[in-house]
């Protein structure tokens, strides 16, 4: 983890365990390195400074068997009108990044970016920045210029039908090299996670892994190597178009074609299903 990464998940670990403590609010598990690093889902070293700046300031003690404890007892709660709200988590600057090179990527002319004019703008070290780049330019979405520096890859509508060409090719090939190795119980596991909403108010959930799942079954390493290469620009921007309700729903109504076809052992309504999927299933990027 970088250092400013680090430094901004402490301090919400810090505001979150503080809140929590003046307003009485239950922690949500025991003081220890090894539980509190469990619950945030991180490492000891962001969980160790937080500590050490609650310890700092009172509202943790360390006692002679070096356990630790709230100063605040539980039991003193307030009203919730009285309690100060809890912080929200430290955003992933990669994930906020990335999606805001999507949108200039769609406008399809190839920019030249400036370090230190981006971690300006997003309020991080340039070595912060540096580490992003680095894992943008491994999904292909920007690319290092010797001498140069960083350029943002351009969308352009004839390279996506290009890609479509080959990767509905040698996806279909996956699929009919997976069917002897399918399992049923994972056919159904991916479709359950494929459900549309019962209201407009809910969102739809999509599950992806079962284009993953077919080449992955398939075997075919020359396949792999080319959704390894090429396929990580495409997901990005395919992950952003489902954003939109309307072609997040039709995902899931294709998916679901895809999977019932399979469980039916019906694989040429399959093929298709699946065929048809890879090229319909693009409506924001196909009018761009």
């Amino acid at each position: 983890m970088d250092y400013d990464a680090e430094m901004s998940i402490t301090t919400y670990i810090y505001e979150d365990l503080k809140a929590r403590l003046n307003s009485g609010r239950e922690i949500p598990t025991a003081l220890t390195l090894e539980a509190l690093s469990e619950h945030y889902d991180v490492s000891f070293s962001p969980v160790r400074n937080a500590l050490k700046r609650l310890i700092d300031e009172g509202l943790v003690t360390k006692g002679k068997n070096r356990r630790l404890s709230a100063t605040t007892p539980f039991n003193k709660r307030r009203r919730p009108s009285d309690q100060p709200s809890l912080p929200a988590p430290p955003r992933d600057m990669y994930e906020v990044i990335s999606r805001d090179f999507v949108k200039l990527s769609l406008k399809g002319k190839a920019i030249n970016l400036r370090e230190e004019v981006t971690a300006q703008k997003y309020g991080i070290s340039r070595s912060s920045l540096r580490i992003i780049f680095n894992r943008l330019a491994g999904a292909g979405l920007i690319e290092h210029i010797p001498r140069c520096g960083w350029r943002l890859r351009p969308f352009l509508q004839q390279d996506m039908h290009d890609f479509l060409v080959v990767r509905e090719l040698l996806e279909l090939k996956a699929l009919e090299m997976a069917l002897p190795f399918l399992e049923e119980l994972d056919l159904l596991k991916i479709l359950s996670g494929n459900v549309l909403p019962r209201s407009d108010n809910e969102a739809p959930r999509i599950d992806n892994s079962l284009h993953q799942y077919f080449i992955e079954k398939g075997g075919n390493v020359y396949i792999k190597d080319f959704f390894q290469r090429h396929g990580r620009f495409y997901n990005i921007l395919f992950d952003w178009e489902e954003l939109d309700r309307k072609a997040a729903l039709e995902t899931v109504e294709q998916h679901q074609a895809i999977l019932r076809a399979l469980l039916d052992k019906d694989w040429e309504r399959a093929r298709q299903a699946l065929a048809f999927h890879i090229h319909n299933n693009h409506p924001i990027l196909n009018k761009l």
